[in-house]
């Protein structure tokens, strides 16, 4: 692998090799998996890393993102067990838009366990989500990330009531609870006031893990920062590559430049307690066939397939936790608006259809 650096020396910078040889003995010498990524900025910080992706990206020799997949594939060989965890999105509702039952998430969970036991929810009380779909986890052994939407006050206490009734005697399948999804993105409470919420929600579970989630921008420009002076440890940073208006080209260096980019700013807000927090990817992803493009992103199966092995497996083999946005397509769902205010359709991001069958290969390179 240092020989396949040393050959591309006449390009890349020094500190590009030293970089990935940092990157290397990191996670060849690390015990924690936490730790193998976090302090990564106090050697090289994750702006610096950017702006050499940046540079490799415009080689006509190598695209950055090539490098950087191979680079990160060679990691797990090194160090298998520091891999990120993949989790999914699930939604709650059939194509038909129906609720899901009980006996429809264990059909869900059934197609997903070759690839994930961990999903990730949105709204513990919205068409009953958690009543129906922690008994479905216990059966099939799966985990869930269950979700409380804090924008307003009587979703906030609808979904905490229901959390109160199916959390205690559960919290074998429950993986951590977020309080709001983007929340500051959309504007819908200030950081000081999601951070209450936040510690409402740890008050009422305080053996359970309880975090929250956001768009990575507001990570790295210090909106939410509140939050995590104020202790919050369990952060999810949502980065989208295909919203970011990236063509497929150039996607993995989107991505990887706004993860870092958000990491450090949480690192740097987190001071002293910078070695406790936990940092996933809460959605990323890109559209299939049928999907619609967004300035430079093209929606497409063979783009979505290319995101997932060079961005999705390169940041699990860097160990982050990754949730992929989404698990099946959601033919119910109307479409979005863009930040560019057009409508984008959003029935096509499923790693599976609607039916349930796998739209690429799901593996990652070893």
């Amino acid at each position: 692998l240092l020989l396949l650096f040393w050959s591309y020396s006449n390009y890349f910078s020094f500190p590009f090799l030293c970089t990935c040889v940092y990157l290397l003995s990191l996670f060849s010498h690390s015990t924690n998996r936490q730790k193998a990524f976090i302090p990564f900025s106090f050697a090289f910080s994750t702006r610096n890393l950017s702006t050499l992706f940046d540079r490799a990206t415009t080689s006509p020799k190598m695209r950055a993102a090539g490098l950087l997949s191979l680079v990160l594939a060679a990691i797990p060989a090194v160090t298998a067990a520091k891999r990120g965890t993949l989790g999914v999105s699930l939604g709650n509702k059939n194509p038909d838009g129906t609720c899901k039952s009980t006996s429809d998430y264990e059909a869900d969970f059934d197609a997903l366990k070759s690839l994930t036991t961990l999903v990730r929810t949105y709204s513990a009380n919205d068409c009953d989500t958690a009543v129906n779909i922690v008994p479905a986890a216990k059966n099939k052994q799966f985990k869930v990330v269950l979700g409380v939407w804090a924008d307003y006050e009587e979703s906030f206490n609808n979904d905490l009531n229901v959390l109160k009734k199916t959390v205690p005697g559960n919290e074998d399948v429950v993986h951590s609870i977020t309080v709001g999804s983007e929340t500051l993105y959309r504007k819908g409470l200030t950081a000081q006031e999601l951070l209450d919420k936040i510690r409402t929600v740890q008050g009422a579970f305080p053996k359970t893990t309880v975090g929250t989630v956001d768009s990575w921008n507001l990570f790295y420009d210090g909106t939410a920062n509140p939050i995590i002076e104020g202790g919050v440890t369990y952060i999810m940073a949502n980065a989208f590559a295909y919203w970011q208006g990236s063509d497929i080209d150039h996607a993995t260096k989107t991505y990887w430049n706004d993860t870092t980019l958000a990491l450090d700013s949480i690192e740097k807000a987190a001071g002293n307690n910078k070695d406790k927090i936990v940092f996933a990817n809460g959605e990323t992803g890109w559209p299939t066939d049928g999907g619609s493009d967004y300035a430079a992103a093209k929606a497409g199966t063979q783009n979505a397939a290319r995101y997932w092995k060079e961005a999705v497996c390169s940041m699990l083999a860097w160990g982050v936790d990754v949730f992929y946005f989404e698990a099946f397509d959601e033919s119910w769902k109307p479409k979005s608006i863009g930040d560019n205010g057009e409508e984008k359709d959003e029935t096509h991001w499923g790693l599976f259809t609607a039916d349930r069958k796998a739209k690429f290969d799901l593996s990652c390179p070893n």
